[in-house]
């Protein structure tokens, strides 16, 4: 079971003329010997936390957006090895896409278990720095924590950096005790971290790890005390844009509707969301190079935003021109929510927790608390951003019983949030990934205005990935259990 690389640990830079998490080039590797005795040191090592995350999450969607109705595998696919699969809900355990997020996460929480573990070494440290680390590294940890929980259920509980030997025998938690230590490391984070205002953009705050905290209080369905925590995130000053286009853009990256977000560099440190799903021919006046064309956009979801929604734009772009003088424009829907120039190397920041997140789940925990106004309000609160007015909010009357509400919640967060790998998470915990999921409309023909329908089979368990057999493999035999359902492949 891959969830100790080795001893040694791949420290990665920290770019200090912006403060910003973004360099992933290595500096060095180190043993545990040389490394780890100054407050510089476990700074870097705590950025080498986040850059395992930078790495993983550009390609989350393919684990967590192409098995929903937002999208569907294009004819031109090429390159991420078993996306087809997922893409007609065949989940295998030897699946390379659950094998990669499974190790990269893992990989992630050794490095925080070292940085914890060695935090008592260096006598250097700033007034409030070795809180600040620690702090970091436990949101981190319980950030990566509450990924795996979600995707597979229970999953080995690891808290120290473990031998090879150690890990082979290392059994599953339940998901009641991951979840106690998720909540266990973000209060501890809440406690040490300083408020958004004192820390750099692109590293853990304490108001990323309160919301974080309301956040997995909404999954373990304890409404009281999600509110409480996702309330007192209105104290350190975030807001929802004007404009939902500019959360979208280079020049307004670092704005105060983003609670936390992983931060990339163009040239230097860059990724290929922006170009996963453009056209293959390029796009004219954003990339001549060829387009990833990797999925394309599932009318299922399409269909749903309003023409007066101005996330719509933003989210699709209907019609497609190829670059070259005189190119006809195409009916030819593909996804720009991360579009840049120079998609190929975009330095596009990737939002984790955004301010629009937090007010839909505060509906959500209202209303479970018998507090439907309230709910009402913040539900409306993103609609009236993204229709730049009143006009089309919600009344009393339109989430009249539950089924109603979550209808109308799902809906909001669909049309808000969509490509943030947010999808596959709020139809299995809503219990609703079984009806959604059983039919969607994939390719749409604006001429005959029919779509094509595709029946699908989605199974009660595959509310948790397959555990990749890969680690299986690695632990001793009968150590660590599949998920119910599935079969070794």
């Amino acid at each position: 079971m891959n969830i100790k690389n080795s001893i040694r640990i791949v420290v990665f830079g920290f770019l200090l003329a912006s403060c910003d998490v973004v360099n992933l080039d290595p500096i060095s590797t180190l043993t545990e010997a040389n490394f780890y005795k100054t407050a510089d040191d476990m700074n870097r090592a705590v950025v080498g936390i986040y850059s395992r995350y930078q790495a993983r999450l550009p390609r989350d969607w393919a684990m967590l957006e192409m098995p929903t109705d937002h999208m569907y595998i294009s004819p031109t696919y090429r390159g991420i090895t078993g996306l087809e699969t997922v893409d007609i809900l065949d989940f295998q355990s030897s699946n390379d896409i659950f094998r990669n997020f499974w190790q990269t996460t893992y990989n992630g929480i050794f490095r925080a278990n070292t940085v914890l573990k060695n935090l008592d070494n260096p006598t250097n440290y700033a007034a409030n720095q070795k809180n600040q680390l620690e702090g970091e590294a436990r949101f981190m940890r319980a950030l990566m924590y509450f990924d795996l929980v979600r995707s597979f259920g229970g999953v080995p509980k690891v808290e120290n950096p473990l031998t090879v030997e150690e890990s082979r025998n290392q059994e599953r938690a339940s998901e009641e005790e991951i979840y106690a230590l998720i909540v266990s490391d973000l209060k501890t984070a809440i406690e040490k971290l300083p408020p958004p205002s004192d820390i750099a953009y692109g590293r853990a705050s304490k108001g990323a790890a309160t919301a974080l905290l309301g956040k997995v209080y909404i999954y373990l369905k304890d409404w009281q005390n999600a509110h409480s925590y996702l309330e007192q995130v209105d104290q350190y000053g975030y807001e929802l844009l004007d404009n939902f286009q500019h959360l979208w853009s280079l020049q307004h990256e670092d704005n105060k509707e983003c609670i936390f977000a992983i931060k990339y560099l163009e040239g230097s440190n860059s990724h290929r969301l922006s170009l996963d799903f453009l056209p293959y021919f390029g796009v004219e006046g954003v990339t001549a190079s060829n387009g990833g064309e990797l999925a394309l956009v599932a009318w299922s979801l399409h269909k749903k935003f309003l023409d007066a929604d101005s996330r719509k734009a933003t989210t699709i772009t209907e019609y497609w021109r190829s670059p070259g003088s005189g190119n006809p424009l195409q009916w030819k829907p593909y996804f720009s929510k991360f579009m840049v120039n120079n998609a190929s190397i975009s330095g596009m920041d990737i939002p984790v927790i955004r301010y629009a997140d937090v007010l839909l789940l505060r509906s959500e925990a209202l209303y479970n608390l018998d507090r439907k106004e309230e709910a009402l309000s913040f539900l409306n609160k993103v609609r009236e951003r993204a229709f730049k007015g009143t006009a089309y909010n919600y009344v009393l009357s339109d989430i009249a019983n539950a089924d109603q509400y979550l209808d109308k919640l799902l809906l909001e967060r669909q049309l808000e949030l969509a490509l943030e790998s947010q999808r596959w998470f709020d139809l299995v915990r809503t219990g609703r990934f079984m009806t959604v999921l059983s039919k969607i409309e994939w390719g749409y023909n604006p001429v005959t205005q029919t779509a094509q329908e595709v029946p699908l089979t989605p199974r009660a368990h595959y509310k948790y990935f397959p555990i990749p057999q890969h680690e299986i493999d690695q632990s001793y035999p009968g150590v660590l259990k599949q998920n119910e359902g599935y079969s070794n492949n």
